[in-house]
């Protein structure tokens, strides 16, 4: 019971792994299509958006599942550390390796997030530049419209 226990636990360790390595893929789509502020193909961006939120899923419920699987089995393996001395070394190199893709992870999320930003900020000073334009448009049609409603003037020329 014990054995397959804890090969279950590395195999979720192992799962873990692939799943962030697929989300670090999307971050670097991500990264790509955010490159270029003035050409960003939202419908891509939304996409691995969409992407990686199912990818966070599936890794918090493997998340949930190791540790109640882990809570299960750690007495007995406190007990018997010996005999899994080197499947606990393999799950802690594996456990290091997910720190490591971790904080690459929110360092590649910290980047896109500022690419985000510059995309927004270019988004938003565009629309206030053709807000602007409209607006000046309206005006000067209006301005014009008046024009032709102007009274006949008599002009005095006695000085």
């Amino acid at each position: 019971m014990l054995s397959s226990s804890m090969d279950m636990l590395e195999e979720s360790l192992i799962k873990k792994i692939d799943i962030m390595s697929k989300i670090e893929e999307e971050n670097e789509k991500q990264k790509e299509i955010l490159s270029d502020p003035d050409n960003v193909d939202e419908t891509a961006f939304d996409g691995t958006v969409d992407k990686k939120g199912e990818l966070i899923d599936k890794l918090i419920s493997l998340d949930d599942g190791f540790q109640t699987l882990f809570d299960r089995v750690k007495e007995e393996v406190n007990a018997n550390k010996d005999e899994f001395a080197d499947q606990i070394r393999r799950m802690q190199d594996l456990i290091r390796d997910i720190t490591a893709r971790s904080a690459s992870i929110e360092a590649a999320e910290h980047r896109n997030k500022r690419l985000a930003e510059k995309y927004f900020d270019a988004a938003r000073r565009k629309m206030n530049t053709s807000k602007q334009s409209s607006a000046a448009a309206f005006n000067y049609y209006r301005t014009m419209n008046n024009f032709k409603e102007i009274p006949p003037q008599f002009l005095d020329k006695k000085n």
